[in-house]
């Protein structure tokens, strides 16, 4: 009996799907309860959390003990890899930066660009810089790195975890050369370029705004007052690179084309204006820089290395095709792991053997690794040059570098590696599918309700791609049932993912992780999740109104 096989179902407590989705979603209530209300460490959380739903899985949704044991087994070991694998890496490639010198040189470079103030430079880096990382790399990466980069810069640790989630937001749908949409328009039955363009006509309504929410997040009514223009001329810009690269170049370039038109074309209005600055927001400048020698272009080059470097890595990794197809030469070095045990014995409703319990092993084509090439590449270029004996670093410091950045983040990796168990095994126990049939069942107002889906799928699972792997075919099937238009409702949970993904627990791990405040999560989810909540229902109200051809799509 320990190996029966099992069919998750989404009526599983008292035939009733309302019943089986209120005891779905009770482990994330349990986790939010005791990560924001208790204020207990993350990692208690997430054991506590798996805990109740093991028990929900076994005692309510009916599955064996064995294969929930299993599910555990299989979470633990994808956020080991790659997401821990991208964490370690990420957060190893920007303490390079600290323990070489070369942070103060940081501050400087971006100082002359952001004309000195920490606001405009957190606008260019939590909005644009973090939208091209995630544009490219996606699974985390751009919160660890561009969180960290933002203390760099200046801004106060909770603010840069803050500014970071919310601007890396609505840029998560189109992230990892634009996944997100490929995969809800293959599950859901619509082109993934016509997912993506519906998107595109959605996501502006949202865009245009993120920088002015930044504003408000790092300086308040001062910051708005102050630098509104620079944050609108921002916003719109990046919203209509959007529009440009999913309607009319490449929907799988759309974060990375929007994020650098957006940065450009600020970057090219801050030369016409002078902010008048606060004195808590001013920047170190290039005469002030750690020591009293010229910032030449050298400097600027090596002080900007693991930015620029990770970006042309990242690039040639998914991009290039010319000669030789590097993404597929990478992509082929992956294993697919049937899970032991679990794979065939976990079916689908309609009776097949589930694919769920492949494990996809990255090696080559993982973002870690390319993150973690960049960083052997920066240490070895730093060990080879002083600047003029102004910085003192070897190769071998760099790697003892990596060794304290693992231990520091010990509990932090701890904590992720159960978040990913716990929504592993409320994926494969049927009780977040449960939860989306639910919301599925209201007719027509699921319009409104439909965003909540992707909302829901990436706070469990940290991934708007797995959210769209659990939910793209039951968004489908309710738009057909609702007579709406399903490539609206795909666009929504893609884009829903985004926002929810402010509130992953991953995500609050990785990014209280990056910005060197290990078991500040609850106070990163309290300030947060108001944000999300609200974004959340703006986003509603957006779709609702595009079903109903109010919003023009397409």
């Amino acid at each position: 009996m320990l190996f029966t096989s099992f069919t998750p179902s989404t009526s599983a407590i008292g035939d009733s799907v309302v019943l089986s989705a209120l005891l779905g979603i009770f482990p994330l209530i349990v986790f939010f309860v005791m990560l924001g209300v208790f204020k207990l460490a993350t990692h208690w959380c997430a054991l506590g959390s798996l805990a109740v739903a093991f028990a929900s899985a076994v005692i309510g949704f009916g599955m064996p003990v064995s294969l929930a044991g299993l599910s555990a087994l299989q979470g633990a070991a994808f956020g080991i890899a790659p997401i821990i694998y991208i964490v370690i890496a990420a957060v190893w490639l920007y303490n390079l930066t600290v323990t070489s010198g070369r942070a103060d040189d940081v501050r400087a470079v971006f100082s002359a660009v952001g004309k000195g103030d920490i606001r405009i430079q957190a606008l260019l880096v939590a909005f644009s810089f973090c939208g091209l990382l995630e544009g490219l790399a996606g699974f985390g990466a751009p919160v660890a790195i561009v969180a960290a980069m933002l203390v760099t810069l200046g801004l106060s640790p909770l603010k840069a975890a803050v500014a970071t989630m919310v601007g890396n937001a609505i840029n998560v749908g189109f992230g990892a050369m634009a996944i997100p949409m490929t995969t809800a328009g293959r599950l859901g039955g619509v082109p993934g370029a016509e997912v993506a363009a519906t998107a595109s006509s959605i996501t502006p309504w949202i865009a245009t705004f993120v920088p002015i929410l930044l504003l408000a997040i790092i300086d308040g009514k001062r910051g708005l007052k102050e630098l509104w223009l620079v944050a609108i001329v921002q916003g719109v810009v990046t919203s209509f690179g959007q529009i440009i690269a999913a309607k009319f170049i490449s929907y799988e370039l759309t974060a990375v084309f929007a994020s650098l038109l957006g940065f450009a074309v600020t970057a090219a209005i801050l030369t016409k204006i002078k902010p008048q600055t606060p004195a808590e927001f001013r920047s170190q400048g290039l005469d002030n820089s750690k020591d009293t020698g010229k910032l030449d272009a050298g400097r600027i080059t090596l002080a900007l290395m693991p930015y620029w470097l990770v970006v042309i890595i990242f690039a040639i990794a998914k991009l290039w095709r010319f000669g030789i197809d590097i993404p597929q030469l990478l992509a082929s070095t992956d294993e697919k792991i049937e899970w032991p045990g679990l794979y065939g014995q976990l079916m689908t409703p309609a009776g097949e053997v589930s694919a769920s319990p492949i494990y996809n092993l990255q090696t080559l084509s993982s973002p870690g690794t390319m993150i973690v090439l960049t960083a052997l590449i920066v240490a070895f270029v730093y060990g080879k040059n002083s600047s003029g004996n102004r910085f003192d670093y070897s190769f071998s410091r760099g790697l003892r570098t990596l060794v304290d950045t693992v231990v520091t983040l010990k509990l932090s990796l701890l904590t992720i590696a159960l978040v990913m168990s716990l929504a592993y095994v409320m994926n494969f126990s049927g009780q977040t599918v449960a939860i989306g049939a639910a919301l599925a069942a209201t007719g027509s107002a699921f319009a409104f309700l439909s965003p909540i889906l992707g909302w829901i799928g990436t706070a469990v699972t940290g991934s708007a791609t797995s959210s769209n792997a659990l939910f793209a075919n039951l968004q489908s099937t309710a738009a057909h049932g609702a007579s709406l238009d399903p490539g609206i409702l795909l666009s929504a949970n893609s884009i829903g993912g985004g926002i929810g993904k402010i509130v992953s627990p991953q995500n609050l791990a990785i990014a209280s992780t990056a910005v060197g405040k290990v078991g500040a999560e609850p106070e990163i989810l309290r300030k947060v999740a108001p944000w999300s909540i609200g974004l959340l229902i703006y986003l509603c109200t957006i779709v609702f109104l595009a079903t109903q051809g109010i919003i023009p799509t397409l």
